[in-house]
């Protein structure tokens, strides 16, 4: 790797996306920021969308930027959250723009779905997939229910990050790794189940061709060659679903591994060859996502920093003017423990108020109310610890091998207090790193693809041959013993 090589990446998420230029040479990457944009939901007539146009348009400014430098882009790579859709007509035209997974047509529809039409054990059996009320089969009954007009017309249903691509290329896909997080996919077969598409009405054919993580899409059409100035630089098919492509960059050195990818979602798993599909993991609502290379992502999905994000929003200017670090380290003077949540609970699915309910939990549950943004701060991390070790512990149930590791990656591999909490917690020595996982997945998965290295180990060699981790070892193990036994009894555990 002598030469420098130059990849695209588009890194979507729930609120904000960037592009980003990644360099790859002589055994090392680097990444450089193009743009940066909000990702807005937009809430209409009581219900709330993505404007997938404005995505596109963010896109194509990005590829303008890119243009615009005196190098060769080797190829394009587009990740975003999972599960959402884009429904498109027969003329080729999107519909409408998509429904977002907070939507709130989704609230009753699990349980409508499950009640009705087939099983919450057959589709666990069939998908081992974690049951969330947004997941894309979930959606898509609601939409059949309500005699959604998009749904009734659509010709090809496109996950977000295979929509984009095709609005790039005109060539529809179906990437593994984000139609795992629909709860149509079979993981044994890798394949959509035909059993749950027809218990919605739909076929096969209404999605794209099953590609893997590496595979090109197509290149550039001559409509967006003409608005960017760039030629027929091929588009990737990276892992699409961002968790996919954060697991990807874990600098891990062997198997024996957990993951937290920590942001506004926070994901703990374990990456293993087969999936695991069986009544203890039904029980617990584990789920078994596509990774790279025919990996499984078991893992499960925490509420993590959605909590922290909403209450910073509602909290009085003053507060919302302090950085990150002041008003954590605020919430760190005072008493650890004093209000528990567990985080996962509906009520922080998406309340009108976050403050309120998080009081609301706490004064349900006899315990003292938070009042200040610290003792609310303090509540949610010491909860979010909690809570990764509940989880934790039941991963090492289910791995064949020792767990001894946490990798932290994300945004939330800055956060230096929940990153030590998360590391008391759990008893185990924490590593935190990359930050960028997502972005530095998506680009080593085009170098992938282009030939530049030859499998995920090589991979992983060279993110930790690029960067810098942060350690964490465990502390007070007797202090966090005695808080997660009074965890338990709060949660009801």
């Amino acid at each position: 790797m002598n030469n420098k090589k130059y990849f695209f990446a588009v890194d979507l998420g729930a609120t904000s996306g960037r592009t980003i230029i990644g360099t790859l040479t002589d055994g090392k990457f680097d990444l450089e920021e193009l743009t940066r944009f909000d990702n807005n939901l937009i809430e209409q007539g009581g219900h709330f969308y993505w404007d997938i146009y404005a995505l596109y348009f963010e896109i194509i400014k990005g590829l303008k930027k890119a243009a615009q430098r005196d190098i060769e882009i080797s190829s394009i790579g587009i990740d975003t959250w999972g599960v959402d859709f884009v429904c498109i007509g027969d003329d080729g035209a999107i519909l409408r723009n998509p429904r977002a997974y907070r939507d709130p047509i989704t609230f009753d529809a699990m349980d409508d779905y499950l009640k009705h039409v087939i099983s919450k054990k057959e589709v666990y059996d069939v998908t081992g997939i974690q049951f969330l009320n947004f997941n894309s089969i979930f959606q898509l009954y609601a939409m059949k229910r309500e005699g959604n007009s998009a749904f009734k017309n659509a010709q090809k249903i496109l996950f977000v990050p295979d929509a984009l691509s095709w609005m790039l290329t005109g060539n529809e896909v179906c990437e593994y790794t984000i139609a795992s997080t629909s709860q149509l996919l079979d993981p044994r077969t890798k394949q959509l189940d035909e059993r749950l598409l027809q218990s919605l009405g739909l076929t096969r054919s209404k999605f794209g061709k099953m590609v893997n993580p590496g595979t090109v899409i197509g290149v550039l059409t001559d409509e967006v060659q003409r608005m960017t100035g760039l030629g027929a630089i091929p588009v990737i098919a990276v892992a699409g679903h961002d968790t996919g492509s954060a697991v990807a960059a874990v600098p891990a050195k062997n198997e024996q591994f957990a993951y937290l990818s920590s942001g506004t979602w926070s994901l703990m798993g374990i990456e293993i060859k087969d999936a695991v599909i069986s009544d203890r993991s039904y029980e617990l609502n584990f789920t078994n996502e596509g990774g790279i290379e025919g990996t499984t992502r078991f893992l499960k999905n925490i509420c993590g920093m959605w909590l922290y994000e909403r209450c910073r929003k509602e909290w009085p200017e003053e507060v919302r003017k302090l950085s990150h670090p002041e008003l954590q380290g605020s919430a760190m003077k005072v008493e650890a423990f004093r209000s528990l949540i567990n985080p996962d609970d509906a009520a922080f699915a998406n309340p009108s108020s976050m403050i309120e309910a998080i009081q609301s939990y706490c004064k349900k549950t006899s315990q003292p109310v938070p009042e200040t943004p610290a003792e609310i701060c303090r509540c949610i991390f010491d909860s979010l610890a909690l809570r990764y070790r509940q989880i934790f512990t039941w991963l090492r149930e289910f791995a064949s091998f020792p767990l001894n590791v946490l990798h932290i990656i994300g945004g939330g591999s800055l956060n230096q207090y929940l990153n030590q909490f998360t590391a008391n917690s759990l008893g185990v020595e924490v590593l935190a790193g990359p930050q960028e996982g997502t972005a530095i997945g998506n680009i080593m998965l085009q170098a992938k693809a282009c030939g530049e290295v030859k499998d995920i180990w090589e991979m992983r060699a060279i993110i930790a041959n690029s960067i810098e981790l942060k350690k964490f070892m465990p502390a007070d193990k007797e202090l966090w013993d005695a808080a997660y036994e009074k965890y338990l009894k709060i949660v009801g555990c």
